[in-house]
């Protein structure tokens, strides 16, 4: 399958980068649609119809977009099954393991052998689409259950990251000390636990039990970031569970 042709609705920042990788991939893009237009022939004359909408508005998206044979509709939701698209005989569901935040640099890592989760069950294309982007796929369970700790993986990995090093930024402020100074050691630590795993990849003070160099920094925190110390302390216990693991 290769050469397909596809339209995307909602080019917002994840469509958008998925319509120009695709682009660039060699696929043939049709122009997109957005919710406030005419969806019902949506699906006409193209090969796969993209749904990149917000999740809450995938269900009413498909169902107001009539049936077409030949085409297959898919969304890209890390959180929702084959169900929504239940209008459509060939669906998919081809989730991106991406932070799509901006549409250039998403093109560009949507195209660098990016992961993507689709769902048991879902039309062959899916796969194609994964090919053409030179990505690496998994597939999961057509399971609410299962999707939801798929997408609650996602949410940590991405988003609570991110409030972390939000929390990093703010340490960094009241020490007079850059942010990117501390980035090499988050990059590291990203690099460790793809090798080795987190458990065997943690280090520091709570891995070794130094608990007055942890109270040293909990008087600190106190004194001159107190609204940070009760997010310290959660990670502090989360790391204890961590490191009982190794």
């Amino acid at each position: 399958m290769s050469n397909l042709s596809f339209r995307v609705i909602g080019p917002g920042r994840a469509g958008a980068a998925i319509q120009r990788a695709l682009t660039k991939a060699g696929w043939h893009p049709y122009e997109p649609l957005r919710r406030g237009d005419d969806l019902h022939l949506a699906a006409s004359g193209v090969d796969v119809l993209l749904i990149a909408t917000p999740d809450a508005a995938i269900t009413s998206v498909a169902t107001s977009i009539a049936p077409v044979e030949g085409c297959v509709v898919v969304h890209l939701s890390g959180s929702l099954g084959l169900d929504v698209l239940a209008p459509h005989s060939r669906r998919a569901v081809v989730h991106p393991l991406l932070a799509l935040s901006e549409e250039d640099l998403g093109a560009r890592r949507l195209l660098e052998g990016a992961w993507f989760a689709l769902t048991d069950g879902g039309d062959p294309v899916g796969q194609a689409l994964v090919e053409a982007l030179g990505g690496r796929a998994v597939t999961l369970a057509d399971d609410a259950d299962v999707r939801a700790l798929h997408h609650a993986a996602c949410c940590v990995a991405a988003n609570h990251l991110t409030t972390v090093l939000g929390q990093v930024e703010k340490l960094a402020d009241a020490a007079g000390v850059p942010f990117e100074a501390y980035l090499t050691l988050a990059r590291g630590a990203l690099e460790n636990v793809a090798e080795r795993g987190a458990a065997r990849a943690l280090t520091g003070p709570v891995a070794r039990g130094d608990d007055a160099t942890v109270d040293r920094h909990r008087a600190a925190i106190s004194a001159r970031l107190p609204e940070e110390l009760a997010h310290y302390d959660a990670m502090v216990v989360a790391t204890q569970e961590l490191a009982a693991r190794k």
